[in-house]
């Protein structure tokens, strides 16, 4: 069964945004395990313009769900992740002025730095992540990286649903089959959302877990959050 993680850089967002601790950021995160969801997400950046360092290093102790970091690894992204051991780290090749990731890692180029990387965090026993685009040879490349696991970047599909969602899932699956093949496990992230989540499950039924934070925070600003994470978890067991 696919796992919900839910992202709530968007909850330190509207936090940063007045300064001072409304809404609490922590309780938050402990509040939608309570309501189901089977992880947390955060992203923490250089500028700290939402998820601050501060926030993971409070956050980690308490939840007792999954606990994922994702981010570009930078030396100071490395320290925090080696310092508070998250469950997984996804690593993401964001620049440190982008507004969200916007590209996955091209494995095959990178192949050195992201061997070396996955290296160090599967020493300390964190499962590694890579954020991909969905092509298989970088499928592959990730697996020869020594990465566990990869997460497709899922804005293309998202972005092509609503007219032809057949064409847009179709490169996913074939990302997924070879990531599968390569014996990697399979995360999915950026832009899912109600309107699309179900039928990329049903399509690619071994995604293993999918991170959802900005469509989740904007549903629950109009179904509250308890039920939107239920909506949420509806979908991928329809």
């Amino acid at each position: 069964m696919t796992k919900l993680s839910v992202n709530i850089n968007k909850i330190a967002t509207i936090r940063n945004a007045r300064g001072g601790n409304m809404p609490d950021v922590t309780k938050a995160a402990l509040d939608i395990e309570s309501f189901g969801a089977e992880g947390i997400t955060v992203h923490p950046r250089p500028d700290e313009r939402h998820i601050r360092y501060s926030d993971v290093r409070e956050i980690r102790p308490l939840v007792k769900t999954e606990f994922n970091i994702e981010g570009n690894p930078i030396p100071s992204f490395i320290e925090l992740v080696n310092e508070v051991r998250p469950d997984q780290v996804t690593l993401v090749p964001d620049a440190h002025d982008a507004i969200t990731s916007n590209a996955g890692w091209d494995t095959l180029a990178n192949r050195g730095f992201l061997t070396e990387v996955c290296s160090e965090f599967k020493s300390k026993g964190i499962r590694v992540s890579i954020f991909i685009d969905p092509a298989p040879g970088i499928a592959e490349g990730a697996a020869a990286c020594g990465a566990d696991r990869v997460e497709l970047y899922t804005e293309a599909y998202a972005s092509g649903y609503l007219k032809d969602r057949e064409a847009a899932i179709a490169p996913y699956v074939a990302a997924a089959e070879e990531a599968r093949k390569c014996g990697l496990g399979l995360n999915a992230g950026h832009d899912l959302s109600l309107v699309n989540l179900n039928y990329f499950i049903r399509r690619i039924p071994w995604c293993d877990e999918v991170s959802i934070g900005h469509a989740l925070i904007c549903d629950a600003l109009y179904l509250g959050l308890e039920r939107t994470v239920g909506e949420y978890l509806r979908q991928i067991k329809l």
